[in-house]
């Protein structure tokens, strides 16, 4: 069997409800927002992986998350993403530059990357950019408004929450989006 796996970060409930409630914010945008069960951070998504190739993912994850130290995350925008892309694909959230988390991500895309497992593709190119999507912008509707017209997405926040795990995630696309399953939780060191 194939499963769609990711790596996250999830959010305490708290975070989730504060989240939730900026999304009435903006009522007049064509958005399709994202239900607080799938509010998180991906630091490697992985595509899709044969059940032996994911007991080998987990193996992987729960060394690197032993390695690693728990720590905070300062969320402190919400924006049009990603940047500089016009017309905009999404609302999201961003947080402050954190060590750890970079060092977390480049631990785990390291360990992944190097294992035997044949069927990961290497990661993009692109710099590591962590970010929330709270909904996918309609690309269509939003067309149809005048660009001077759309609502600015600006918003400074300030939430914190300490990450205490990553988890390896399933992703099963169906008609209604993506729904996410934790597969295995695997705790930080403390």
């Amino acid at each position: 069997m194939q499963h769609r796996i990711f790596i996250a970060i999830n959010f305490p409930e708290n975070i989730k409800k504060e989240l939730m409630g900026f999304q009435s914010k903006w009522p007049e945008l064509p958005v399709k927002w994202v239900g607080p069960e799938n509010l998180h951070i991906t630091l490697a998504f992985l595509g899709y992986l044969s059940d032996e190739e994911l007991l080998e993912i987990i193996k992987i994850t729960k060394e690197v998350a032993q390695r690693n130290n728990s720590f905070s995350i300062n969320l402190n925008k919400i924006c049009y993403g990603p940047p500089k892309k016009m017309p905009p694909r999404m609302v999201w959230v961003e947080g402050e530059k954190s060590t750890e988390l970079g060092k977390l991500q480049k631990d785990l895309e390291n360990s992944l990357f190097s294992a035997p497992t044949k069927s990961l593709k290497k990661p993009e190119a692109r710099p590591y950019a962590p970010h929330i999507t709270l909904g996918r912008i309609r690309q269509w509707e939003l067309r149809q408004i005048e660009p001077e017209e759309r609502p600015e997405v600006n918003e400074d926040i300030s939430l914190s929450f300490e990450v205490n795990s990553i988890e390896v995630m399933e992703s099963e696309l169906k008609r209604g989006g993506a729904e996410y399953t934790i597969l295995e939780s695997c705790p930080l060191k403390i």
